[in-house]
C-alpha cells in the first residue's frame, strides 16, 4: 500500500507519519487489495481534521474525523475507514457469492 500523507497548516512531523502509518497498517490486515491511500490532516483554529481517500480495486472509499486532537482524529479516522473496508469486503464477498450459486442452479 502507497501512503500519501498531506498536511494543511500543519508540519508533517516523523512521529506524525509514523503514527499514521502505524493505524492505517490495520486496514492492510482486513483487505489486502488497497491500492493507495490519501491522507490529509488540517488544523483550522481549534478543530484537527482527518480525512483520507482509499483508492480499492474498482471504488474509492472516503472518511473523515474532527477532533480536538490531531491524535484522536487520526484514531477516529482510521475507525471510520476499518468499518468502510470491512463493509466493501463483505459486499464484494456476496456478490461473487451470488454468481456462483447462479452457476450451480442452471
Amino acid at each position: 500500500m502507497q501512503l500519501m500523507l498531506t498536511g494543511h497548516h500543519i508540519e508533517i512531523t516523523p512521529p506524525l507519519r509514523a503514527y499514521v502509518e502505524k493505524k492505517m497498517e490495520r486496514l492492510t490486515r482486513h483487505f489486502d487489495h488497497v491500492i493507495d491511500l490519501h491522507c490529509v490532516l488540517t488544523v483550522e483554529k481549534l478543530q484537527h481534521k482527518a480525512e483520507a481517500t482509499l483508492h480499492v480495486r474498482g471504488s474509492n472509499i472516503h472518511a473523515d474525523a474532527v477532533d480536538g486532537d490531531m491524535y484522536a482524529a487520526i484514531d477516529s479516522l482510521t475507525d471510520k475507514l476499518d468499518r468502510s473496508v470491512v463493509k466493501y469486503k463483505e459486499r464484494q464477498r456476496d456478490h461473487h457469492a451470488e454468481e456462483g450459486r447462479r452457476a450451480v442452479r442452471g
